[in-house]
């Protein structure tokens, strides 16, 4: 798996600052809800590595419990 400080970025100028997959505008917080929906992820965003799905559950993992995902 990438380095999860490589592929997910943060930038108060894109997406309102949330965690994203860096070269995109897809969030962390995007990836696990649809996840959670069941929901295609990778056929919905060719743009998306196809290791960024668990690189999102990873990121998201490594949070500590009281910092929210999306802010």
């Amino acid at each position: 798996m990438n380095d999860l400080k490589s592929m997910v970025t943060s930038n108060p100028e894109v997406m309102l600052g949330k965690p994203a997959i860096r070269g995109t505008r897809i969030t962390v917080e995007l990836i696990l809800e649809k996840l959670a929906a069941g929901r295609e992820i990778l056929g919905s965003h060719p743009s998306l590595p196809p290791e960024a799905v668990e690189v999102a559950v990873e990121f998201a993992r490594n949070l500590p419990p009281s910092q929210p995902l999306a802010q």
